[in-house]
């Protein structure tokens, strides 16, 4: 399995080769969406060559471009069906809070710089019927065939799934190795006891590397390290 990071700096867009083609696992912020076509072009990667887009969760830096990506390909996109709402409303959810004084600032000066409402694209209505849920028998046949599974991850978000094969987890914000993560920790979690129960889960699946969607792959072993961490985190919600 070949995987291809052509996003940013700020935020990972993965390539992951199947059969006919190629998976995204997500898409970035809106107007990443020229860059993104730029690097496909500097891999000599034709974009109807992507197949399906893997959406681990419906927030401005995963979904920003995906109405651009659907227009100029064919994908299919693969979502847990919590997404779709947050698709149609276009925000980011303010359910839960920072995870850190540090998270918190970092939000605060988000905000100071206009970018505290967290807006995208809302999917275009003709789009809908290009989603795939998790839950359908469609999901289960192209698992099946491409040999991945997607694995519910909330915490972060409560639409948030991971992609797994071959051992290697692309976890999206299920874990993040970027600044101003704190031992591994995201910057936002709206359900904290989830957050700790997805960590459990990853742990137990013992995935050989982890993919962020922020930051450098990181081993598994970090989380078993930084697991105990979790249970003294107090959530900073913003107010909005």
């Amino acid at each position: 399995m070949q995987i291809i990071n052509i996003g940013s700096r700020i935020v990972n867009t993965y390539l992951v080769s199947c059969d006919n083609g190629y998976i995204m696992i997500d898409t970035g912020y809106h107007n990443d969406f020229s860059k993104v076509i730029k690097r496909l072009a500097a891999e000599n990667i034709h974009p109807r060559e992507i197949k399906y887009i893997f959406l681990t969760h419906a927030h401005d830096d995963h979904a920003g471009f995906l109405n651009e990506m659907l227009e100029i390909t064919d994908a299919r996109v693969i979502i847990h069906p919590k997404a779709i709402e947050r698709l149609r409303r276009g925000q980011n959810s303010f359910d839960g809070g920072c995870s850190s004084l540090l998270a918190y600032l970092f939000c605060q000066l988000l905000g100071v710089l206009g970018k505290g409402q967290h807006l995208f694209p809302a999917i275009k209505n003709e789009y809908l019927k290009r989603l795939i849920t998790i839950d359908s028998d469609e999901y289960a046949r192209i698992c099946s065939m491409l040999q991945f599974e997607a694995i519910e991850t909330p915490g972060h978000t409560a639409d948030h799934i991971s992609f797994f094969s071959n051992g290697i987890l692309l976890c999206g914000d299920a874990a993040m190795n970027n600044f101003p993560s704190i031992r591994r920790t995201i910057i936002w979690i709206e359900d904290l006891d989830d957050f700790k129960k997805t960590w459990e889960k990853i742990i137990a699946i013992k995935p050989s590397i982890i993919y962020p969607a922020h930051g450098k792959p990181f081993s598994v072993k970090d989380l078993e390290r930084f697991l105990p961490y979790l249970d003294r985190i107090k959530l900073r919600p913003l107010n909005k």
